[in-house]
């Protein structure tokens, strides 16, 4: 990814360069840049804890909160760390908190996103190793969640982030995963059609297809997210396709 795109937001070509992606497995030049991590907290309070699908909706809207967000473009006080990040690896954590650990966390600089029993608050990226120390103490474990529900039908003129069926993910890492695969279709977009989703209120769901649907979606040309393997599967795995109404 080149430094000239000021605001981030790399080619539909560089995303599909089969020798330089930021989620392919394989010894890339993303690998000798600097490594970022991007940083997100869930509000995992014991007593009412959120619905997983909620979450994971939440999660990745705060993923196109910061993308969109006028602190990460242009000569924003988040730009630089943005595009550091994108020009490596393109990693995600989730950690969880609750109590007075979700208040420390909120006093740092972020975006906190809601959704009907989630909230996500997201930070500018950070290096690998240089977490803030009100985030580093947070657990990355105990972030499984149910739906206590059926979850509905996904509305087919919105986005859809769908989830393969066949890997059992954690829900801080499926969180992450939705993140990666709605920054997959953000990159994607025309300016217009960014405004349009902008305009929405970033609205998606996260659904997981059956096996059937889940093939065609793969072989559909839509964008996936194809992982890295750095926690709980394995390398390569295809985790999410990204289906939005207006790449098909």
């Amino acid at each position: 990814m080149s430094s000239d795109q000021s605001a981030g937001n790399p080619q539909p070509q560089d995303i599909q360069d089969p020798q330089d992606s930021p989620f392919r497995v394989a010894q890339t030049t993303r690998d000798e840049a600097p490594q970022f991590v991007l940083p997100l907290v869930a509000r995992i309070e014991r007593a009412e804890p959120p619905h997983r699908t909620d979450a994971l909706e939440t999660a990745a809207r705060a993923v196109l909160v910061m993308l969109d967000d006028e602190r990460s473009l242009g000569e924003g006080e988040w730009a630089q760390a943005m595009r550091d990040w994108q020009d490596a690896r393109i990693r995600k954590v989730v950690r969880r908190a609750r109590g007075a650990e979700w208040r420390r966390a909120e006093a740092l600089p972020g975006i906190t996103v809601t959704g009907k029993s989630a909230e996500v608050r997201v930070f500018p990226p950070v290096p690998l190793d240089g977490w803030p120390k009100d985030l580093a103490r947070l657990q990355v474990s105990g972030t499984d969640l149910d739906d206590p529900e059926p979850v509905p039908p996904a509305d087919a003129t919105a986005p859809v982030l769908w989830m393969n069926p066949d890997v059992d993910m954690s829900a801080g890492k499926a969180m992450a995963q939705a993140g990666h695969g709605a920054q997959l279709a953000w990159w994607e977009l025309s300016d217009e059609e960014r405004a349009a989703w902008r305009d929405a209120g970033f609205a998606l769901s996260v659904r997981t297809p059956d096996a059937a649907l889940w093939r065609e979606l793969v072989a559909s040309g839509l964008p996936v997210v194809r992982d890295a393997g750095f926690t709980e599967i394995a390398p390569g795995s295809c985790t999410v396709v990204a289906d939005h109404p207006a790449l098909r």
